[in-house]
């Protein structure tokens, strides 16, 4: 396949064609020359006005539901789903049926994305079938092509068997990545704990619930001085922890969903369902310190938490809706939109370079021979997002109707190109 892209402005830091416009000619899956004034009467042509290209970008926490949910999600239609959305290189969770603890779960979904739009990347399980009762066999699981390990949604919560699993993955400088909830604190919150739970008069969830397991397992980590990940960060006093913990030389880092940064508990005033997420929506203050926490860098990079739900389990009481929204769609959107202030180079360096050095993987390069692997972009294009623009099996998204900034328009991981409607 040729792929001609043309007067493309190159956003990669790392590239000597930073900020430049350019050709980009693309053949069977490789870079062959960059450059101005590039033809090729084979090739499918890609022009705009505002067009941009920059690596494939990486989403780190999402859950493709495969095996044992298909009906919600499956690996073939989360693909196009992490496609639509710019994304070429997706970690999955390891929260399917059966759960992915062992070699061969981790050899399936590993097989089923080879040679295809995005390339997925498994996370394995910290605790055998995720019961959080003793480890799994992680060291064989990252031979298979395991790239960090986590219990997903059901975070590890015996700190003796969190500091075991940090001690483990030293041997092979892993990573273990924790969402930070307390199970054991109001466990059956269904919102934040503040004014609008109790306006709603629904149970609430307390932010301490996040920040206790947060400094629980900074210090496991400072103990070990083991490498850990904290994903679906939401309250301030979080985004404080981290950042002192940072500036002591405790080996963290973090990642935030495009919802907590954008929404706050007040919006759940209508019960939508969409909105029922763990950790929940916080404050507009939380929200606030998210964005500044973006801005300034405390936070690395960030995390979808794409997590399809199929209509019965959404489509009913708030109390028994199950949590979690689709992301991957709309995650360039909605960051453009609510957090104007993020300089796109700072934007696309958390898409592309930082995940991937989280997680040690190769970043792709912009250069004549590479292989190619890029996302084409507009960062300007306001659009209303709509059902229309889902790839997922499921449409649970809070953003639905709503006014997006910043639209994909294509992406090639190597011989495969997907473009956009």
């Amino acid at each position: 396949m040729h792929i001609l892209l043309k007067n493309v402005q190159i956003t990669a830091p790392s590239s000597p064609f930073h900020g430049q416009k350019k050709d980009i000619s693309i053949q069977n899956g490789v870079i062959q020359q960059i450059g101005d004034g590039l033809e090729d009467a084979r090739a499918t042509v890609i022009a705009g006005d505002n067009l941009h290209v920059s690596a494939g970008w990486m989403d780190i926490f999402s859950h493709f539901c495969d095996p044992g949910q298909e009906h919600k999600e499956d690996i073939n239609s989360g693909i196009q789903a992490a496609a639509t959305g710019g994304f070429t290189t997706v970690m999955v969770i390891p929260n399917t049926q059966p759960a992915l603890h062992t070699k061969p779960q981790v050899e399936y979904v590993v097989s089923k994305s080879r040679h295809s739009a995005a390339t997925l990347l498994p996370i394995g399980a910290v605790t055998k079938n995720l019961e959080g009762t003793g480890l799994a066999e992680m060291y064989e699981m990252r031979e298979a092509g395991a790239v960090a390990f986590s219990d997903g949604i059901k975070p590890v919560q015996s700190p003796g068997l969190l500091l075991k699993a940090l001690q483990y993955i030293k041997a092979f400088d892993g990573t273990i990545i924790q969402l930070p909830d307390d199970q054991s604190i109001s466990a059956h919150g269904l919102m934040n704990e503040g004014i609008h739970s109790t306006r709603l008069g629904m149970p609430g969830k307390p932010a301490l619930a996040e920040e206790l397991i947060i400094q629980r397992d900074l210090e496991i980590a400072r103990y070990t001085d083991s490498r850990i990940h904290f994903t679906g960060v939401s309250t301030r006093k979080s985004i404080e922890l981290i950042a002192a913990a940072k500036a002591e030389g405790v080996k963290v880092t973090c990642s935030v969903t495009p919802y907590h940064l954008s929404l706050s508990d007040g919006a759940l005033v209508n019960y939508d369902t969409n909105l029922k997420v763990n950790p929940p929506l916080r404050t507009e203050e939380d929200v606030k310190a998210i964005q500044a926490a973006v801005v300034s860098g405390v936070v690395d990079c960030f995390a979808t938490h794409h997590l399809p739900q199929d209509w019965d389990a959404k489509v009913l009481e708030f109390e028994y809706a199950k949590n979690g929204m689709i992301g991957l769609e709309s995650a360039f959107g909605a960051i453009g939109q609510y957090l104007p202030d993020l300089p796109l180079d700072r934007l696309i360096t958390m898409l592309t370079v930082h995940p991937r050095q989280i997680f040690n993987i190769t970043l792709p390069e912009i250069k004549e021979g590479a292989a190619a692997n890029l996302t084409i972009f507009d960062p300007g294009a306001t659009w209303e997002f709509t059902t229309a623009h889902i790839a997922s099996r499921s449409k649970n998204s809070a953003y639905l109707g709503k006014q997006l900034k910043g639209k994909v328009h294509a992406t090639v991981n190597g011989a495969v190109f997907h473009i956009n409607k």
